[in-house]
């Protein structure tokens, strides 16, 4: 029994925020950067930021990717057994962004959960809701990973507020005796902790504790990032009997082109086959993977029987693998 991916769904803010209009806000704070200064160092050239006034949430673009992603697949909401949301910005510390997700679309009774891996969050979600469904009594599963990550981001900060952006991805998955998701594997490393990427903020009896800004040592992200994802995807590339070189498109997480660049390169995926979203969405954390997936649906870039790589590396440090048969 295999989990198959049906449909993809995406949801993305209004507001599109280009490395000019930050360049721009950033000067009345007196911090000097532009445009090609960002592109040249990411490959970022704008992101969405949420509006809250206009009720847009990590709630609400969960919602919305989840809506679209089961209408393009035909099923119900009463039919999920399972829905899972991957984030590290929920509106709330508990009731838990699945569960608000599940009222609203109404699919009442269903499991529910959150997954907290930071940017690996949606591979950590795909890889438990997989194995769930292999296992059973469940037998079909909505998978969103969705991230307002303006809230969290310290616009004093150049190194990182640059980088991030705000949106929402979703798959639906059902079991099938053709294979789908054929190897999947997650990896986690407590030793690099806060201190290489975090964000240390918490409650402490009615007062915002620690510090609620995103700090990041980007050289050790760096290099932990190509080695995890390199050595995850040659791992559920060997599991599947298949070679790296076969995959037919490959959904990095949108975090940093240079990184991206270097991982497909060292799998000999070549550059025509990876999935670029970055320039327009900026790292979107959890939302990152499912978002350039969608994106790549809508452009027809995956063929029925292709091999598709996804993968994704966030704080802990953690980081993971899926490799699927479309």
């Amino acid at each position: 029994m295999y989990s198959r991916i049906l449909a993809t769904g995406a949801a993305l803010p209004e507001r599109r925020v280009t490395n000019d209009d930050l360049a721009r806000e950033l000067a009345q704070k007196g911090i000097e950067t532009n445009d090609e200064w960002i592109r040249t160092r990411t490959g970022i050239a704008e992101r969405r930021f949420a509006d809250p006034e206009k009720g847009e949430t990590t709630t609400s673009l969960a919602l919305k990717a989840a809506r679209q992603a089961l209408d393009r697949a035909g099923v119900s909401a009463e039919s999920i057994d399972l829905l899972i949301v991957a984030t590290t910005t929920p509106d709330m510390v508990f009731p838990s962004t699945a569960a608000r997700v599940q009222a609203e679309l109404g699919a009442a009774g269903c499991a529910a959960f959150d997954v907290q891996a930071v940017c690996a969050g949606f591979i950590y979600a795909l890889n438990a809701a997989d194995a769930m469904l292999r296992a059973g009594p469940y037998r079909r599963a909505v998978v969103v990973g969705s991230e307002v990550m303006s809230r969290v981001i310290d616009f004093d900060d150049r190194s990182t507020c640059v980088l991030f952006g705000d949106g929402a991805g979703a798959v639906v998955l059902e079991t099938s005796a053709d294979p789908g998701i054929l190897a999947a594997r997650m990896y986690a490393d407590g030793r690099q902790n806060e201190k290489v990427l975090g964000l240390t903020a918490h409650m402490d009896h009615g007062h915002l504790a620690g510090d609620p800004f995103v700090r990041m040592d980007g050289r050790q992200v760096f290099k932990l990032a190509v080695e995890g994802l390199v050595d995850s995807a040659r791992e559920v590339a060997g599991l599947a009997c298949v070679r790296t070189e076969d995959v037919a498109l490959f959904v990095p997480h949108q975090a940093n082109l240079r990184i991206m660049t270097m991982v497909a390169k060292k799998l000999g995926i070549p550059d025509e086959r990876m999935v670029k979203t970055v320039a327009e969405h900026g790292n979107t954390s959890a939302a990152s993977v499912p978002l350039a997936l969608n994106a790549a649906v809508e452009a027809g870039m995956i063929q029925k029987g292709g091999l598709v790589l996804l993968q994704a590396v966030g704080a802990g440090m953690a980081w993971g693998s899926a490799l699927v048969r479309w």
